[in-house]
């Protein structure tokens, strides 16, 4: 197994803009961790929040948000990222259980912990691709509490804007075997020229059997719901301006290019899976999650 040198804690890492976000989804896990009707587990999450300063006094349990659900952050916000790491997490398990792919690649892994909570098979390999000062972070508080991951784990400590398919085969991946990809609240930062480039990029590595999994925004004025309760409430409760964060040019057909390419696809709205879960978000007027689609991609064998 690969790990990064600890030069530093990574504090900095995830001390501002996108940065803050992966706290934010970190203490959205650990609150959802503690609900009596959890969708996904994570004991690392609640950690990561109490070790940076950024995300000081925010809640990692259902006890410090006094309203509930009807909370626009740490209610509504929250049960979409506990949503969203159920189903994803199960996307995983079913590629590597079922499909039968070995090698996981998490593109912006951030402070993801799947390699130390999931049930992986034997063999799977797990690659972790984000910058190495939020590596290092999330080192330092895995380190702390002597976790061990589950599977094979292997860091690559590089900014995506690099060539970060360049170093892939280097770190141990193989091209030529069957891989899943997980790109999770990434693509949403990215200018539509990069993110088509990482489609792009994904398809080239990926041999048939492999799978993939995104997530996008497809709405058609992001300003058009900079009132909304989930926006403003991020805001004020925790200085997230998440609309100053996201790429605002229109978004390329990230699903249709895939087709294209031979790839099984298909789209869903995170309501799709709130009503099969019965639990997470609804539709409501004003709403911010109106244009959330989640995208799964199979690359059929002959």
């Amino acid at each position: 197994m690969v790990d990064t040198a600890h030069r530093n804690t990574g504090v900095e890492g995830v001390a501002g803009g996108v940065g803050v976000t992966a706290l934010l989804v970190a203490a959205a896990r650990a609150i959802e961790t503690h609900r009596p009707d959890s969708l996904a587990r994570d004991v690392f999450a609640e950690h990561f929040v109490l070790a940076a300063p950024a995300s000081a006094g925010w809640p990692i349990h259902p006890r410090q948000v006094p309203e509930g659900d009807a909370d626009p952050l740490w209610g509504r916000f929250a049960r979409y990222f506990g949503l969203r790491t159920r189903v994803l997490d199960d996307f995983l398990l079913q590629s590597v259980h079922v499909g039968g792919a070995r090698q996981v690649v998490l593109l912006g892994a951030g402070l993801d912990s799947r390699a130390f909570r999931l049930d992986w098979p034997p063999g799977c390999v797990i690659f972790e691709i984000d910058r190495e000062e939020v590596l290092a972070f999330k080192h330092q508080v895995l380190d702390g509490l002597s976790a061990a991951p589950n599977a094979a784990r292997v860091p690559v400590p590089m900014d995506l804007r690099a060539d970060w398919a360049g170093a892939l085969p280097g770190a141990g991946f193989d091209p030529a075997a069957p891989s899943v990809w997980l790109v999770e609240g990434l693509l949403f930062y990215l200018p539509p020229a990069a993110e088509t480039y990482l489609i792009d990029t994904v398809d080239r590595l990926s041999t048939a059997g492999s799978a993939l999994a995104f997530e996008v925004k497809l709405d058609k004025d992001l300003l058009e719901y900079r009132d909304s309760p989930l926006y403003t409430a991020t805001k004020q409760q925790i200085g997230i301006d998440l609309l100053d964060l996201f790429d605002r040019e229109p978004r390329p057909d990230s699903a249709g290019n895939l087709t294209d390419k031979g790839w099984s696809t298909s789209v869903h709205t995170p309501f799709d899976f709130t009503r099969r879960h019965r639990r997470g978000p609804l539709p409501e007027p004003n709403d911010a999650l109106a244009g959330n689609r989640w995208v799964f991609a199979d690359k059929p064998r002959p």
